[in-house]
């Protein structure tokens, strides 16, 4: 059975593919040298001159996105070179050095907001997630911790890639993946129509309801859903969820998560925690590039 859960609960690499990066990189270029490239560099720094620096991290956090922060530097100018200390997925502490960058000081310094908007936005990502993964680990729950199609457009595959090195699971990387009935889908149509018809329209798939009350969850069981969102729910409501449906489906809870409650929803029960905010509301981590 195809699921984007049960995908989410296998161990991905944490880097995103090498299409997305160049193109993401490709566009954040365009935009950041506009029609005339860097003005300032072409007036004050010298073709021939060469030089160093180094990704010097300004508070501790997860790392994610060095392949983005090379790619800028390798599409302005193949002869920098980047060498990482720390791959992606890996802690650091405030003052660590996760990186070398050597080459062409022009291309460096053109180079420079671009790499680092990746650098620092990506493992703000990761930061994030690990808070969010720790939490749970805490309380000895075996919840996983998913995000959500709540990305910056265009972007996806690079924060879903951040999702993976803070330790997060990623649930749909698009509409095609799987079957997810929301509120919205039922608009005239019940629960255990929406159910039989997904599956006549695409059999083999799991079929996830969203569910706003007790009873909903109900008929999601009694149609043989898969899996249950329970949405704006409470960590009770969520425990009662899980007595409710007994096994029968795994349950995923969206909604009222953060940082202080997502201990609660684990310990309530729940499968999977879905939560936007790993994507549309971590801050940007602070790293600099320092040259010598």
């Amino acid at each position: 059975m195809s699921s984007p859960v049960a995908r989410a609960g296998a161990h991905l690499p944490c880097d995103p593919p090498a299409g997305a990066v160049r193109d993401a990189v490709a566009r954040a270029l365009s935009e950041d040298l506009g029609h005339l490239g860097d003005i300032t560099v072409q007036a004050l720094i010298p073709v021939e001159l060469t030089g160093t620096g180094v990704f010097a991290a300004r508070t501790a956090g997860i790392l994610a996105g060095t392949s983005c922060a090379s790619e800028a530097f390798a599409q302005i100018d193949p002869r920098v070179r980047v060498h990482w200390q720390r791959r992606d997925g890996a802690a650091f502490d405030a003052g660590a050095i996760l990186g070398h960058v050597e080459g062409p000081m022009a291309a460096v310094l053109t180079g420079e907001r671009t790499a680092l908007n990746f650098l620092c936005h990506l493992s703000g990502i990761a930061t994030m997630t690990a808070q969010f993964v720790a939490s749970i680990a805490a309380t000895g729950a075996r919840t996983v911790l998913l995000d959500t199609r709540k990305t910056i457009p265009g972007l996806r595959a690079l924060q879903k890639a951040a999702v993976r090195a803070g330790g997060g699971r990623n649930h749909r990387e698009s509409l095609s993946d799987a079957i997810l009935v929301k509120d919205n889908h039922l608009r005239g149509v019940s629960i255990a129509d929406a159910v039989a018809r997904s599956r006549a329209a695409w059999p083999g798939r799991a079929v996830e309801i969203e569910c706003d009350t007790l009873d909903q969850v109900a008929q999601a069981k009694d149609a043989g859903a898969d899996i249950v969102m329970c949405d704006n729910m409470s960590p009770t409501q969520v425990a009662e969820a899980v007595v409710l449906l007994a096994g029968t489906a795994m349950v995923d809870v969206s909604g009222l998560i953060n940082l202080a409650t997502v201990a609660d929803y684990a310990r309530a029960g729940a499968s999977f925690v879905s939560v936007g905010a790993l994507t549309h509301s971590a801050p940007t981590l602070d790293i600099g590039l320092d040259l010598a």
